[in-house]
């Protein structure tokens, strides 16, 4: 992974332009935070992240994020231009059911399915 790119990323074009959906890959890194930018399409895994936020920047389409918290599930839902970001621990489960390009926000060696894992898991930390 480079440490830091020396041209702009349109993250939009970035994110439209990959061919497999909930894979995603760096565009970007701050400090330990990556920028990472996916294709999301139809419904991912149930799973959390023990340890680290992880937030979601929905670039284009619609996004809904189901919730397990302690008082209960719930559900949020992004449309263009929407940040949300899930605390550590938190279960939740993204949806994109008409396809969304989102941005995410984590730290580095982060799985896209945590403790879960299963067909949907995406190698890591893998450049744009």
């Amino acid at each position: 992974m480079n440490k830091h790119r020396t041209e702009p990323v349109n993250l939009p074009k970035g994110a439209a332009g990959l061919a497999e959906a909930w894979s995603p890959r760096v565009a970007g890194r701050v400090n330990d935070v990556l920028v990472k930018v996916a294709r999301f399409d139809g419904d991912f895994v149930w799973h959390n992240h023990s340890d680290t936020d992880e937030a979601f920047l929905c670039l284009s389409g619609r996004l809904v994020i189901e919730l397990r918290e302690d008082d209960g599930e719930r559900s949020v839902e992004l449309t263009e231009g929407d940040l949300y970001v899930i605390p550590r621990g938190v279960f939740h489960c993204p949806h994109a059911p008409e396809g969304a390009t989102v941005a995410l926000f984590e730290a580095t060696g982060v799985v896209n399915t945590g403790d879960t894992g299963g067909e949907l898991t995406a190698p890591v930390d893998l450049d744009l």
